[in-house]
């Protein structure tokens, strides 16, 4: 079922990745069962609404860094959360060698 809903399958692995860890939009893509599809997954998470439980500020772009204008509200907030949960991030860049999951 979740093969004939895209949006479901990513916000379904989206809910699984660990606290303190981080994804790509194509790791990401390919948990959900969709590789190839880092852009999908990116839309998807921008369908989420803004009162979300669902942890999207777990996902980052393939070179470890945060993919929102450094000068945004969602900028600010993305790496707030990330450093509550022990990620550390340094303008906006992590280290995928350190946080990315699944290892």
């Amino acid at each position: 079922m979740l093969q004939d809903n895209p949006r479901a399958a990513v916000f379904l692995a989206l809910s699984q990745i660990p606290r303190g860890r981080v994804v790509t939009y194509g790791g990401l893509a390919r948990l959900a069962g969709l590789p190839g599809k880092a852009r999908l997954a990116g839309r998807c998470l921008k369908e989420l609404p803004e009162d979300t439980q669902l942890p999207w500020h777990r996902v980052v772009n393939a070179q470890g860094k945060l993919s929102l204008p450094s000068d945004s509200p969602g900028f600010t907030e993305q790496e707030r959360r990330l450093c509550a949960e022990g990620v550390q991030c340094v303008k906006g860049k992590l280290s995928l060698k350190h946080y990315q999951w699944p290892d």
